[in-house]
């Protein structure tokens, strides 16, 4: 991986993590992770849209449309941290806003709580100095997890790929081949996809919010019937540096839904946090005690 898609290759890029570098601005690098079963393209109304001063990267991260049916049929399961973590080196100088959307944003969120945890610091490994969390899934305690919780989130999975499909084509398709659509990537997705997305989001209760002390702003679509609205202002209560938007008029993709107000308010973010990015380097020997 040298940082860039190669455009003259031939069919679909089956590597399990790439980085393309999109906008050539000398500001702020910004690094854009797409969630389960998309891929780059999600950001192709947004993108436009952000000041051409950002340095602007996308990711093709293991999860996506192309190769996520790589993780069953006898393949042995990725690690996602690794794969995210090696996402977050390939930029040049490191990531210094990293926008995770859904999914990415919980196997963000998992990599750095476990380096925190373990004395690393996480922020200057990757020289990151801000986040922007995009529809998370987020749930402060382990008892708000129940069997009605998994029977919602297993018989209705399609429809989060519906939602996918509507906003990709703008509503445009009908509402009979959005379902046949969204069950044939249901089916692409499989048993083991949905684990591990159910796995990131059951261990939510257990992150230590508290450590993770970067400047970060959570998104969130009113309408959003998947990573509901409310889990993205309780995630923003329970970090140390945070607050919630949420996006009227938007669902589970507002990079798609609304995508001037979405980028107005990224740009807003980056442009008043102040600071320059830790400077990139390998994490600390020692155990580092994080104070709020």
């Amino acid at each position: 991986m040298n940082g860039a898609a190669d455009p003259a290759a031939a069919g679909p890029d089956r590597r399990p993590v790439s980085v393309e570098q999109r906008t050539g601005g000398r500001g702020p690098r910004v690094l854009l992770l797409h969630g389960l079963a998309a891929n780059d393209t999600v950001w192709d109304l947004a993108l436009p849209e952000l000041p051409a001063d950002h340095q602007l990267w996308t990711a093709r991260l293991p999860w996506r449309t192309e190769t996520i049916a790589d993780w069953h049929g006898g393949h042995e399961e990725p690690d996602l941290r690794a794969l995210l973590a090696e996402a977050l080196r390939a930029v040049p100088g490191g990531a210094e806003v990293v926008v995770a959307h859904s999914m990415a944003a919980n196997v963000l969120l998992d990599l750095l709580d476990r380096e925190l945890r373990a004395g690393v610091d996480a922020p200057r490994r990757y020289g990151i100095r801000a986040l922007v969390l995009v529809s998370p899934f987020y749930r402060s305690r382990a008892d708000q997890f129940d069997w009605d919780t998994i029977s919602y989130y297993l018989n209705d999975f399609h429809l989060i790929m519906e939602e996918g499909i509507r906003a990709h084509s703008g509503g445009r398709l009908a509402a009979d081949l959005r379902r046949a659509m969204g069950e044939r990537v249901r089916d692409r997705v499989g048993p083991y996809g949905w684990f591990r997305f159910f796995d990131l989001y059951l261990r939510t209760p257990a992150l230590a919010t508290d450590r993770l002390t970067l400047p970060t702003l959570v998104l969130a679509g009113e309408t959003d019937f998947a990573a509901r609205p409310e889990e993205g202002v309780a995630l923003a209560a329970a970090l140390p540096d945070a607050r919630c938007l949420v996006l009227p008029g938007s669902g589970h993709f507002p990079m798609l839904d609304t995508a001037e107000r979405f980028a107005a308010a990224v740009a807003d973010f980056v442009h008043t946090t102040p600071g320059p990015s830790p400077q990139r380097g390998r994490a600390l020997p020692e155990a580092m005690e994080l104070q709020r």
